[in-house]
């Protein structure tokens, strides 16, 4: 409407509006020259009164909107101010009634009795009046009230009860998962962010939530959960204590992040005591019963397993056999058995045991007083010695030594070399465990010592042990050798009927015992390791020398005889060759040297022992071998050494 802002113009003329309303309207008659048309103006009024009407409604609606919006903008003024009045008179009252109550501390009470109970009364009533606003305020939600009256309240003595609503309100419903731990982390947060908006003291305030937290909800959480296994079943008592302790220990970290006052890492750690003081003042002991009942059920389900029953061993000690070794005592260590093939050594007990172990290195570790940690752990370690060392691998090395057969047995099974093989094996494993979870428990402590001094007994009293089997076992080698070579080996050999049908190879008794030589060979490479295959091999090589040497001497050889005993000896070196061992494959080329001897011509016989290889031999030796010559007489060869 063109004319709508006209009608808010100050001061509104009626007349005035009216005739310019006509003036604009064709037909009007107020411009000169124009026709009068009334119908036309009748129209025109009618029209804009029509609009007028809808403006005026429209108007109307709004004015009640605004009226409406008034009067409720008026009542939440009024109640708004309703309540600061009232909340005024609450500080004022509070103020008053604090001083009163400080003032009738000084007067005396026979005097004064009747006033001093009034003003006790009063303040006790408003006391309790703040504590229920403080109340309703935190169920609200509402943050600045709770403010004001915990400002207010800060100067009476109730200001602790304040605090202890706060802390009861701000639990409910907190704890509803399963996790209770990161329940409290959350819920620590949450109240971490608010207490500065509420409290003068946040820090303080809390501290003690925190402290209500563990003393109340952990503690009681904890005990369900230990008490339940701690007489029937110490496995899932010790993992559910090292889980929980864990658990607290982490959330405690979490906690570090705020400000608790003071010395938060001692008062933290003396509510974590708290909760588990009476757990950890026993635990070691709980700690080795089990491991100890639980070592020795893995061995015995084992041994179980194999139909055997474990006999007793000698408990003489390392000195006990150094002893025997020294006096070269051969004797078994026990009753001679047949082990069939049974080493006695299982991967499956040694990973059990180890993997209990470990999981006790590491509850040892996390458990244990800080002052106590090594002591514990050498008695975890001690444990490992006895069930693993002890109780498996040295109980295997006594059996197998029992069961190594004596020298001269026929067809002799010798199992002692397996049983080395494994007992090295698992001794590695163990090594890394004493590296990886026992050292750093020990390794700043006076215990390291006596730890070490522990393996390397253990060590020792293996190694005497193994050192005695496997030279019993080399002797056994030696035996086997020995009976090949008196089965196969015929005086015929080396001294043939007739000379000229002869086939100019190696005997049957060297293809024997070369074949069982090989076999050997290998089984030491695979049951070694390191520096011990060389040193088992040198000592066989050298037997093994010592014997062919010895079982020459028993001959009488003519020519052809001697080319044959050449023959075996070649074969011999080229077994003394897959040694690999420098001195066994020189004494066997010198054995070669001398086996010379037995065909070398009689005038060539000096020229032939001044020859490099065989110079440096004693004379004895050489004549010695000269000797077993069929022509030693006739052909007066002893002048040669005369």
């Amino acid at each position: 409407m063109a004319t709508t802002a006209e009608l808010f113009e100050e001061p509104f003329v009626a007349d005035e509006y009216i005739e310019r309303l006509a003036w604009r309207t064709p037909g009007g008659g107020s411009r000169g020259g124009e026709a009068f048309d009334p119908k036309r103006l009748l129209e025109e009024f009618v029209n804009h009164i029509q609009e007028l009407q809808v403006m005026d409604e429209r108007i109307q609606r709004k004015v009640e909107k605004l009226e409406q919006q008034c009067q409720k903008e008026a009542k939440e003024f009024a109640k708004k101010v309703q309540e600061l009045q009232k909340s005024n008179q609450i500080k004022e009252a509070a103020d008053i009634i604090q001083k009163l109550h400080l003032i009738a501390q000084e007067l005396p009470f026979d005097r004064f009795s009747e006033v001093k109970s009034k003003i006790a009364s009063k303040y006790h009533d408003l006391e309790c009046q703040l504590i229920q606003e403080f109340t309703s305020a935190q169920r609200r939600g509402e943050i600045s009230r709770m403010r004001e009256v915990a400002a207010v309240l800060l100067h009476f003595k109730g200001y602790s009860h304040c605090v202890d609503v706060y802390i009861k309100q701000c639990q409910e419903g907190a704890f509803l998962r399963n996790d209770v731990f990161e329940d409290a982390a959350i819920l620590c947060q949450r109240v971490n962010k608010q207490v500065g908006e509420v409290f003068s003291n946040p820090e303080t305030v809390l501290a003690k939530l925190i402290q209500n937290i563990f003393e109340v909800k952990l503690q009681s959480y904890v005990k369900d959960q230990l008490e339940e296994h701690r007489k029937s079943d110490a496995e899932q008592y010790l993992k559910n204590l090292y889980d929980l302790y864990t658990r607290t220990t982490n959330l405690s970290s979490k906690l570090m992040e705020f400000n608790l006052g003071t010395d938060k890492q001692t008062f933290l750690s003396k509510l974590i005591k708290s909760i588990f003081i009476s757990y950890l003042e026993n635990y070691i002991e709980v700690e080795i019963g089990y491991l100890k009942s639980r070592s020795a059920m893995i061995l015995q389900r084992y041994y179980d397993s194999k139909n055997h029953q474990k006999r007793s061993i000698g408990t003489g000690g390392i000195q006990d056999l150094k002893e025997r070794i020294r006096q070269r005592t051969n004797l078994p260590l026990g009753p001679s058995i047949d082990t069939h093939g049974e080493t006695f050594l299982s991967q499956e007990v040694v990973v059990n045991l180890l993997q209990e172990t470990k999981q006790a290195f590491e509850r040892c570790h996390r458990l244990s007083d800080p002052s106590d940690l090594p002591k514990n752990a050498f008695r975890i370690f001690s444990m490992l010695v006895d069930f693993l060392c002890t109780e498996h691998i040295d109980y295997a090395l006594e059996t197998g030594l029992a069961g190594i057969p004596s020298s001269d047995s026929k067809n002799a099974n010798l199992y002692f070399l397996d049983v080395v093989h494994q007992a090295n094996t698992i001794f590695h494993l163990f090594d890394k465990q004493f590296n990886d979870h026992l050292m750093p428990l020990i390794s700043s402590s006076p215990k390291l010592s006596e730890c070490l001094q522990k393996k390397k007994d253990i060590i020792e009293q293996m190694e005497v042990k193994m050192d005695m089997g496997i030279d019993r076992t080399l002797n056994c080698m030696i035996g086997q050798m020995k009976h090949i070579l008196a089965a196969e080996q015929k005086k015929t050999d080396f001294k043939p009927e007739d000379e000229n049908n002869v086939l100019i190879q190696y005997t049957n008794a060297c293809v024997k015992v070369c074949g069982y030589v090989r076999k050997q060979v290998e089984k030491i490479r695979n049951s070694m390791d390191g520096k011990n295959v060389d040193t088992v091999l040198m000592e066989l090589g050298v037997r093994f020398h010592r014997l062919i040497y010895e079982h020459l001497q028993q001959y009488s050889y003519s020519c052809m005889g001697g080319m044959l005993a050449i023959c075996d000896v070649a074969e011999y070196r080229k077994c003394a060759k897959d040694f690999k061992i420098a001195l066994v494959l020189q004494l066997f080329d010198t054995l070669h040297a001398l086996c010379n001897l037995l065909v070398v011509a009689p005038d060539n016989l000096k020229q032939v022992c001044s020859g490099e290889q065989l110079a440096n031999l004693d004379k004895n030796i050489l004549h010695s071998f000269v000797q077993l010559r069929v022509d030693y007489r006739s052909a007066r060869l002893a002048r040669h050494f005369s």
